[in-house]
Order: C-alpha cells, then structure tokens, then sequence
C-alpha cells in the first residue's frame, strides 16, 4: 500500500476498536475444547466489538499454551495464566476485573453453555432493562436434560437450599453461564469469596436484590472433550459459602473449612487418649501430648487436602510445613489456655471459659497458618 493510499483511508478511533462485551472464560485442562469454543464465539459475535479473557489455573496439559497460540493469531484472545492459585470463582473475579469492555460474560469451556445467547444477553444490557442477565435451564425454555439423575438432583437441591437459606429469588442461582454490567460488579467484587465454584450464586447473595436481573432459557449441552471439575469437594465449597453468606461475609470460606477440620481434630485428639490411657496403659500426661501431636498432624493433612488445596503443599514442602503446623498450633494451645483463664476469673463459668479459649486458639492457629504455613509463594 504506498503512502498516499495510506493517507486517505481513516483511521479507526479507539472507541471504535475497544471491545463492548469481554467473555471470560476460567480454564483447566481444557486444551481440547477451546479453539472450538473461540471458533463459536467468532461466529456467534460477528459485527460486534468483543474480546475473550481466557484464565488457567496453570493447566497441566498446557491449556494456557494453546489459547497463547490462538493469541498469536487473533488479538482478541488474552490469557491470563495464575500460578499458586486455583478455584473457578478466583479466576472468574480475576477474569471480570482484568477485562476492558463494560459488559462481561462469564461461560465455561466445557462447551456445555449455549455462546448463541450472548448477543441478546448483551441486548437487556445495553437496554438497561437488566444489570445481570442469567442463562438458566429452569425457566421454560431451558434444560439440563444433559445431566444424568444423580447429578440433576444433586443440582436441583443445591438450588432449592440456596433459595431458601439466601432468599435468592432467581430459578438458577447455580448457573455458570451470565453476563453483568462491569461497572456494577466492580461494587460488589470486594465482597466476593476468591474459593469455592458458584460465583454466581455469590454475586446475587451479596448484591441482596440490588441488581435489576433478567433469565433467559439456556439448554444445557454435553460435555465434548475433558472431564467435569465436579468433585466431592464441590459440597463442601457450597456449603461454606452458604455458612458465610449467612453470617453476612464475617467468616470466610476457608475459615469455616479451618474450624471443621479442627473440630475433627479434637475427636481425633480425645480418641486418641483414650486409647492410649485405657488400652494400653500409657499415663495420663503422655497419652495427652501423644493425642495432641496426632490430632495436629491429623488437622495440618486435612487442612492440606481440604483448606488449603489451592495453595497445596508437596513434596519435602509438607515435612517443612507440618513442624511450623506444630510450632503455630502450640503456640496457639498457650493462647487457648491463656485466654481460658482469664475469661473464668472474670466470670467463673467453665464452658464460658473453655468456649472462648477454644475460640482464641482457632483464630490464631488460622491467622498463622496462613503467614507461615501455607503463605501463597
């Protein structure tokens, strides 16, 4: 092209080429389903100004390496690769929060969500009849036909649970497939829980009603290449979030997940001791250290498998990490007792005192644990 020919063509203003709808869409070991989902979203957004914000939690199989190569060749593609970090709701918060356009997608890469809803979700958008537009498959027109029976009622209940305890007031709270004013997000994103996998469900339970929301149907498709993330963790990520939503956010995922592994570690602790002091006869004092050791070795593997599995510890990490476990949690058996005591002076009620030591001790074993034990690297 010579110069003059370059000059008399106009030159696109950067309101023009800024995208208007970001998808984003979290990954993990997606590698064989995202060039075909790319291709879809191409054809499905024709004439519209998108991008599409891509987050790996550092696949295995080199997913972020394939959507890098897409890059490559399209500049509407970004990857953002996490590493030390897992967990679908992180990345869709992340993915939300780096994206550029005011309205943002989120979808899975499964191919399971239906990508030729987006135009007329962005649609109730741009009308300002809607600030969050859901892809629901149980409203009339949508379905989860897909799901085998387990899964569909396992589904079903988590939503009838969700309505009830939250007061949510959408058919699909559990819905991975919705679209949001950025603007909008942004207010509420402080709020949000970084673990678990119903990111939706989050964002309703904390907006409380405030967001203007719209259902479209959606049928909900077969998985194509991969494997579901679903697990038997999935329960007790859900079950955590609906713990803390309830307590209006004062206690955090992870933290409730903390106080339940050490609730088992305290039945561990006193079987333990019994065992030792009945069975076989080991006295008192050192059956009770012995009952202390396994209970914290016992809590620090849970926390490990459990609490912290998106920071898991490996290899010659998890002898490091289990003697600063022992150390934090003496530390924190002092703090217990100390607080005990000085609870029951004031007030000489034993199981006042033993409570708020108790409490003490959790607190200061899970605000270590986090600086020393499982710090993110």
């Amino acid at each position: 092209m010579n110069e003059a020919l370059r000059t008399a063509l106009p030159t696109p203003s950067p309101a023009a080429l800024a995208p208007q709808l970001s998808v984003v869409v979290p990954t993990f070991n997606e590698r064989d389903n995202v060039v075909t989902l790319f291709e879809r979203l191409k054809t499905t957004l024709a004439g519209l100004s998108w991008e599409v914000v891509f987050v790996d939690d550092n696949s295995p199989d080199d997913t972020w390496q394939v959507v890098r190569d897409l890059a490559q060749q399209d500049p509407r593609i970004r990857c953002l690769r996490r590493i030390g970090r897992r967990g679908l709701s992180g990345a869709c918060i992340e993915g939300i929060l780096a994206s550029s356009a005011p309205y943002v997608a989120v979808m899975d890469a499964d191919l399971q969500h239906d990508e030729t809803q987006l135009p007329k979700m962005l649609g109730l958008l741009r009308s300002g009849e809607a600030e969050l537009v859901v892809g629901s498959r149980y409203i009339e027109g949508g379905s989860a036909d897909s799901f085998n029976r387990q899964r569909r009622g396992v589904s079903e209940f988590a939503t009838l649970i969700a309505k009830r305890l939250l007061r949510v007031a959408i058919a699909d709270p559990m819905s991975g497939f919705f679209m949001v004013r950025r603007d909008r997000f942004e207010q509420i994103a402080p709020q949000l829980s970084v673990h678990g996998f119903k990111i939706l469900l989050d964002i309703v339970a904390t907006a409380r009603g405030s967001l203007r929301t719209v259902e479209v149907p959606f049928k909900f498709g077969s998985r194509l290449a991969g494997e579901s993330k679903l697990d038997s963790m999935v329960a007790l990520d859900f079950l955590g979030l609906i713990l803390a939503k309830l307590t209006g956010d004062a206690v955090s995922l992870r933290f409730l997940l903390f106080a339940l592994v050490g609730s088992v570690g305290l039945f561990v602790h006193l079987l333990t001791l019994d065992v030792a002091f009945n069975v076989f006869d080991v006295p008192f004092t050192e059956a009770h250290v012995l009952g202390a050791v396994v209970a914290m070795t016992s809590n620090f593997l849970l926390n490990n498998f459990l609490t912290y599995r998106d920071q898991r510890l490996k290899g010659f990490a998890i002898l490091s990490g289990l003697l600063v476990f022992y150390l934090v949690c003496s530390v924190g058996l002092l703090a217990n007792v100390g607080v005990a005591f000085s609870v029951y002076d004031q007030r000489p009620i034993w199981w006042l005192a033993g409570a708020a030591g108790a409490l003490m001790g959790v607190v200061w074993n899970y605000a270590m644990s986090g600086v020393f034990v499982w710090r993110k690297r």
